[in-house]
């Protein structure tokens, strides 16, 4: 064989060996990257609910509040549901002190079911321990105009962390009702940031599972725009746990600190807010550390070669597991949150996503890697 003749076959088996064999050199893998739900962790807020407690187990099983899911898959309409559910069993009384079993969630339903009304902290509370127990992440606040001229100048009610719309929203179970715009619901801060712009001009109050726009609540008392006054000063619980922990409770109040709130006075009861200037606040002038996002993945990926490490992040209460899929329609299983993954195919898209112990997933987070 004369020497072109050889350099041609050499020639011609290294180009086939580089298009159909190429395990024959070393594999190149890159991360690419992908557009995920942001992740915010949280470094403010010391505790929710334990789901480990067995008060959860008793009050869901006591009362049954899932039978009104009737087949509803959807999350955001089960949170719904779940808080109609408690404005249906609960009257509203606002002049009832003393209230019997005040405090104790259990108890204040077995009074409600017997006609006993209650104000808008039990509300407050309840909503807290129902929408818990089903493993959504929800956290308790006080709000008001901040007006020595209102008559009842406080309200409380509860922010919900939705996994469909990765985002707070507030949720008020005493009216069953919630801000929105544009289809999408609002946290306190975003109707807060709405009235102290136009008067919530932008904003639609929604009603009910239906969400049923309305522009004066009957129940209320007040116009849209009054009621969206109420979130003009908000304080939120650091410990959102009351109901694993009762009848002991951490008291401590989480205040956003802006120009706002450093220019103005949280008036309640014809006085300045009583926390001001206590042991009891806290305040955060950093939005994102007040909107935290639980059950959201962030992710570190390390390639060597054909391997790739990956560390799963997340602040996901009463975590159970991450569970990955590696392609579109197969099975979810559960991974550790470090591990290694052999790289075969020119392109991995595995998805992620972080279950808690009630079985509730959060929003799945994608990483991409390529083979140059």
């Amino acid at each position: 064989m004369d020497l072109k003749t050889f350099n041609m076959k050499l020639f011609f088996i290294i180009t086939i060996c580089s298009i159909l064999l190429p395990g024959c050199g070393e594999r190149n893998y890159t991360f690419v990257e992908a557009e995920n739900p942001l992740y915010r962790p949280n470094v403010v807020f010391e505790a929710f609910e334990d789901l480990s407690s067995p008060k959860f187990g008793h009050l869901i099983n006591k009362y049954r509040p899932d039978t009104i899911f009737h087949g509803e898959t959807g999350e955001f309409e089960r949170i719904l549901l779940l808080r109609h559910w408690i404005k249906s069993v609960i009257p509203i009384e606002d002049r009832g002190n003393p209230y019997p079993g005040e405090g104790n969630v259990e108890r204040m339903l077995d009074y409600a079911l017997e006609g006993q009304g209650y104000h808008c902290g039990h509300f407050m509370r309840i909503q807290n321990a129902i929408l818990s127990g089903y493993g959504y992440v929800t956290r308790t606040m006080g709000c008001g105009p901040g007006d020595t001229g209102v008559e009842f100048p406080h309200h409380g009610t509860n922010e919900i962390w939705s996994n469909t719309y990765n985002k707070w929203f507030m949720s008020d179970a005493k009216y069953d009702i919630h801000f929105e715009k544009d289809g999408i619901p609002l946290s306190a801060i975003e109707i807060r940031d709405e009235y102290l712009k136009n008067r919530a001009a932008d904003i639609v109050l929604v009603k009910g599972p239906d969400r049923q726009p309305v522009e004066y609540d009957e129940e209320i008392g007040m116009s849209n725009s009054d009621y969206a006054s109420y979130y003009t000063w908000i304080s939120w619980d650091a410990h959102n746990d009351i109901f694993s922990l009762w009848p002991d409770y951490n008291l401590m109040l989480i205040m956003y600190e802006d120009d706002y709130f450093r220019n103005n006075t949280w008036y309640r009861g014809g006085r300045p807010h009583w926390a001001y200037g206590t042991q009891y606040l806290k305040t955060v002038e950093d939005i994102d550390h007040l909107y935290f996002t639980p059950n959201t993945i962030t992710s570190e990926v390390d390639l060597d070669g054909d391997i790739a490490r990956i560390r799963l992040i997340s602040d996901t209460p009463n975590f159970k597991e991450y569970q990955m899929r590696e392609r579109s329609g197969g099975n979810w299983v559960a991974v550790e949150t470090e591990f290694e993954m052999k790289l075969r195919r020119r392109s991995h898209e595995p998805v992620f996503r972080a279950v808690n112990l009630a079985g509730v997933n959060g929003p799945e987070h994608k990483i991409r890697i390529k083979r140059q």
